[in-house]
């Protein structure tokens, strides 16, 4: 396969010579490609299950403790009142020990630690994931199936570990299992390691389980519908936006764009080839990985008489990613410096490039000739078949000589008469065979560039080949194809993002600035042509960049911080005196108080804002229409301090009330504190001069109270006798 030197002559070479070819195969219409799409059987298992139990859920607690769900919650308490009977030494450590496994300090140590991590890594689309995923999984566990479920905490039971909010689904279940599959997908190489971590997963997440259960926290279906939800959305978000096979987990180095071609794929891409090219493959192998980041090179043996080998390029839809983000980079960096438009589909950039290749040989130009492209995955992997340049060393490796900087000349000067712009012209994608200079990768030629384009090609060349000879002579040649004007502009033009990353390093290696000692040898230095582009388009691109790295931040602060653990809401809308759950799970935060507060009907102006539950307190916050900001906020605790404050005379029955006016000033506020056996309700209370009168003439009615035996009582009834406060 020797390239002649003028390859405008050339015939169009369709396939090796002695190549075995066979009958080419079209795939019938409902057969599956070469390589099939799909999501991992278990995958698709977690999510029916996943499904199933969320909608179970709904089903069964969305009226309350009624019916069927009074069923489920006497087997779950019987099941939590076993565990916490059992006696042995030490076994309440040992539970306590193993429900800290899901402490929020744990929680939120793993979150920043996954999160320094994937940073340090760059693994920048694992990271985007999983702070979306966060806020999925944040809505879709707190504020949707447990705002619909609304179940209290085990009855009957002991609480001994701290929780907050509704029982089901568990949430510091649900964050523990998520972020322990987070860590599977996002830092354990798939195989054996992750195999086994799956194990290991499963042991961590049952044995915190046990532990929250027997504490009295959590009841098994509330952990069953935690881990269903932990386990399948991370799951199913990182298997579908970050597949292993076009984001592989590996810590060996390399481009993340290098897919493997073993096993099934390495499978497919031989079945495509006989298929759709005729060809009988004998091996295919990456091949000048180093020079490649905008896909996965391949060497294809071909079997014949004797074998003939081929040159592939693999594109996936990650190399199309590659390709928008690099685009969308550049516009925001300097503007549209040309044609920044990217891709739609990889089709669509595979068949840029076979095109490309034939411009390129209808131009005479030293490029590999085009065997065509056949589909691995429908809109998803393409493999791109051309010539091989066998016995081809790259430039930066080469021996070079007049011949050989004259063909590289020659070459800017054939893509100037055809239109036509390399775009990347690099040490990597310049070869010399037999004293010849050939040009590869025509990824991004461009038909009819702007003038500039085509003057950075020019000084791209010319700096090439200085790296292995001289800018004097170089130049000397250069002359005899271009004239000063044209290598004026050339290196007026090539500034800082116009030249290729690859060349960049290597001039820096150099230890010599040979743009700098081409301009000299110019007869006048040349004025630098600007390369930032301003527009409306790029003016909004920078503004919605702005806004999307505050909203990140955002939500990266509201994934970490630990207000969860302090005041979490259950989510509801009133809290009125004959809504039952949300009174209960008040009564089992402060086990003691023989009070729960409610909210009564509400006067103009007044509206719930929200109820916070955890263990030990709960919080009611009212808002004002003429008071900014929250107007009274109601906490109920099994005690308060209340030396030195006046006493009030009039109180609900059971109930001695104290006030204490804290500031007179600009704000109006005080504190008033309901104490009652086992319990104390203290609300803080605040007005501006226009609105006090009337914000302190409702205040003291707002608050209603239901006993502890009232409430015990409608759970006997609810139950028939069998759950008990």
């Amino acid at each position: 396969m020797d390239v002649p030197a003028d390859r405008s002559a050339r015939t169009v070479q369709r396939i090796p010579p002695g190549t075995v070819r066979r009958a080419r195969r079209r795939r019938p219409t409902g057969e599956p490609p070469p390589l099939p799409h799909h999501l991992q059987t278990s995958g698709v298992r977690w999510l029916i299950a996943a499904a199933v139990l969320v909608a179970l859920t709904i089903a069964v607690f969305a009226r309350g403790l009624r019916g069927l769900a009074v069923d489920v919650t006497v087997a779950d308490d019987a099941v939590v009142g076993w565990l916490g009977r059992l006696e042995a030494p030490g076994l309440v450590g040992i539970w306590r020990a193993l429900a800290a496994l899901s402490s929020w300090w744990v929680l939120n140590g793993l979150l920043w630690g996954l999160l320094l991590a994937l940073l340090v890594l760059r693994r920048f689309r694992h990271l985007i994931v999983l702070v979306i995923l966060a806020q999925v999984l944040s809505l879709l566990a707190e504020n949707i199936v447990a705002a619909f479920a609304q179940r209290p905490r085990p009855f009957g039971v002991e609480i001994r570990e701290g929780w907050g909010g509704w029982a089901m689904p568990s949430i510091q279940i649900t964050y523990i299992a998520a972020s322990l599959v987070v860590i599977l997908y996002t830092l354990v190489p798939e195989g054996r390691w992750r195999n086994t971590g799956k194990w290991v997963v499963t042991a961590l997440i049952a044995l915190t389980a046990i532990g929250r259960i027997a504490l009295g926290a959590d009841a098994p279906t509330d952990v069953l519908v935690g881990v269903a939800l932990g386990v399948t959305i991370p799951l199913v978000a990182f298997r579908w936006f970050t597949p292993n096979e076009i984001f592989p987990i590996t810590y060996r180095g390399g481009s993340g764009a290098h897919l493997d071609v073993g096993g099934a794929r390495g499978q497919a891409i031989r079945r495509a080839l006989s298929d759709q090219l005729g060809l009988e493959i004998e091996e295919v192998k990456p091949f000048g990985l180093a020079g490649s980041a905008g896909s996965t090179p391949l060497r294809i043996t071909v079997d014949g008489d004797p074998p003939a080998q081929l040159f592939g390029k693999l594109y996936a839809r990650s190399h199309l990613r590659s390709d928008r983000w690099y685009k969308l980079g550049r516009e925001l960096l300097y503007g549209r410096l040309e044609d920044e438009k990217p891709f739609n589909t990889v089709r669509r950039l595979v068949q840029q490039e076979d095109y490309a290749l034939s411009l390129m040989g209808r131009a005479g130009l030293p490029s590999p000739t085009p065997f065509g492209f056949v589909e691995l995955t429908p809109e998803r992997e393409y493999l791109l078949v051309t010539e091989f340049f066998d016995g081809a060393t790259e430039l930066g490796d080469a021996e070079i000589d007049t011949q050989v900087i004259d063909d590289g000349l020659g070459i800017i000067r054939r893509l100037w008469d055809a239109g036509l712009a390399h775009r990347d012209i690099k040490p990597a994608n310049l070869l010399v065979r037999d004293g010849h200079l050939l040009l590869i990768d025509v990824a991004f030629v461009q038909a009819r560039p702007s003038p500039w384009r085509q003057a950075v090609d020019l000084a791209n060349m010319m700096l090439c080949l200085a790296l292995r000879s001289s800018p004097e002579v170089v130049y000397q040649r250069a002359l005899r194809q271009f004239s000063v004007q044209e290598i004026t502009e050339g290196f007026a033009a090539a500034r800082g993002l116009a030249l290729p990353s690859q060349l960049r390093r290597m001039l820096r290696a150099e230890g010599r600035d040979l743009h700098a000692e081409f301009v000299r040898m110019l007869p006048t230095p040349p004025q630098p042509v600007s390369i930032q582009r301003w527009s409306w388009r790029r003016v909004g691109l920078m503004g919605a960049t702005a806004v999307l790295l505050v909203l990140t931040v955002a939500a990266l602060i509201s994934i970490t911080n630990n207000d969860a653990a302090a005041k979490t809401s259950i989510e509801v809308s009133s809290l009125p005196c004959t809504d039952l759950e949300p009174l209960w799970l008040q009564a089992q935060a402060v086990p003691s108080a023989s009070l729960v507060p409610c909210v009564r009907d509400l006067p103009v102006g007044w509206s719930l804002e929200n109820v916070a539950v955890n263990d030990g307190r709960s919080v009611i916050s009212l808002i004002h229409d003429r008071t900014s900001g929250q107007a009274m906020e109601a906490r109920l605790t099994a005690g308060c301090d209340v030396g030195g404050v006046a006493e009030q005379a009039s109180a609900p029955p059971g109930v001695r009330r104290y006030q204490l006016v804290t500031r007179q000033g600009p704000v109006f506020q005080a504190v008033r504190f309901d104490v009652f056996p086992g319990g104390c309700v203290i609300s803080r209370i605040r007005a501006v001069p226009s609105s006090q009168a009337e914000v302190m003439g409702a205040a003291p009615d707002i608050l209603g109270y239901v006993t502890r035996d009232q409430l015990s009582q409608a759970l006997d009834r609810r139950s028939g006798g069998r759950l008990h406060l």
